[in-house]
């Protein structure tokens, strides 16, 4: 009985600020002379602030056109534009940066629902051994992580130096599918001196300081092992499909709407997803040699921090992620 009295003091909460929202537009709108959207556009400054106002107020609207505005295809954003300022008796004539602005914020909208779709389409291929694309991929990330090493066969335990679990990496990319081997390439060509550093690091331990009371209990030899205990490493192969994984939940839950709509003056792109899992690498990487753990054990627990670091982050509406890759200083007030 509890729980159904809840539920409808919920729905009537619901109900009762959805009515109260409408009447305080009406208001605004009378006051104002200025609708919703011309408000949001004309206070608040280009970037995730402004995209995720208009997104909302699109989608929470009642008119069947606007809702279905964030969902049209990206050629038929100049029309649903048209056919907005129509709709609400705006004259393009008198308000021209109200088309501007809109245009810029639907083509961020449309571009990051696009985006999702595109990334959800290399995490369902599976991986092929039979493909030859696939397979030219595969040797290239070896190539760009190792280019002073030669690969003696396809099906070889070489594979396991550059982070993968067995002999042949096609095993290890069920998860993420080509979505995986997609990310990891980029990140060994595009970032190839940091790429090759990262996998450095995974693979030699890290020397930790001995306390003196330590160092009286061992002889010398058991002072070196002891010294060497404690290892940074991990599978770097396994970590960058792991990470693609985070990156991948992050996009399709929304929480890196606003990078995105920071960086990306119009419609995200499948580079600038690389380029937001190549900063995943880099950062996780320093996490982990910042949390310090006792062994690969920790890495699940270290993982779920530094995604719950990374939500934090992207809560701030100012927030790009890799300002590095930013193409925020492309954006003018529109």
């Amino acid at each position: 009985m509890k729980h159904f009295l809840r539920m409808l003091f919920q729905v009537c909460l619901y109900f009762y600020c959805k009515f109260l929202w409408r009447c305080l537009k009406f208001v605004m709108r009378k006051l104002t002379g200025r609708c919703e959207l011309q408000r949001i556009c004309y206070s608040t400054k280009p970037g995730a602030s402004r995209t995720m106002k208009i997104e909302t107020s699109l989608r929470d609207s009642k008119s069947k056109l606007l809702q279905t505005s964030v969902s049209v295809h990206p050629d038929a954003i100049e029309k649903t534009i048209e056919d907005i300022m129509e709709l609400k008796k705006i004259n393009p004539d008198i308000n021209p940066q109200l088309g501007i602005s809109l245009q810029a914020c639907l083509l961020q909208i449309v571009g990051y629902r696009n985006l999702i779709a595109d990334v959800e389409k290399l995490r369902r291929e599976p991986y092929d051994s039979d493909n030859p694309q696939h397979e030219e991929m595969l040797l290239k990330l070896w190539k760009f992580l190792k280019p002073n090493t030669p690969l003696e066969s396809r099906i070889s335990k070489q594979w396991c130096e550059i982070g993968f679990q067995g002999d042949d990496p096609k095993t290890d990319f069920r998860g993420m599918g080509l979505l995986g081997l997609y990310n990891l390439q980029y990140f060994a060509e595009r970032d190839a001196a940091a790429a090759q550093q990262v996998l450095s690091d995974s693979l030699h331990p890290k020397c930790r300081d001995i306390t003196k009371e330590e160092t009286s209990k061992f002889s010398k030899a058991e002072w070196e092992k002891k010294r060497m205990d404690k290892a940074i490493g991990y599978s770097f192969a396994i970590v960058g499909i792991n990470i693609t994984d985070l990156a991948y939940n992050l996009l399709v839950s929304g929480a890196l709407k606003t990078h995105f709509y920071n960086i990306a003056p119009e419609a995200p792109t499948l580079s600038h997803f690389q380029q937001t899992f190549c900063y995943l690498m880099h950062e996780f990487h320093k996490f982990w040699i910042e949390e310090d753990p006792t062994d690969i054990m920790e890495f699940n627990r270290v993982r779920e921090k530094f995604r719950k670091r990374i939500i934090k982050q992207l809560r701030n509406p100012d927030m790009a992620l890799c300002p590095h890759f930013a193409a925020s200083e492309g954006l003018i007030n529109m």
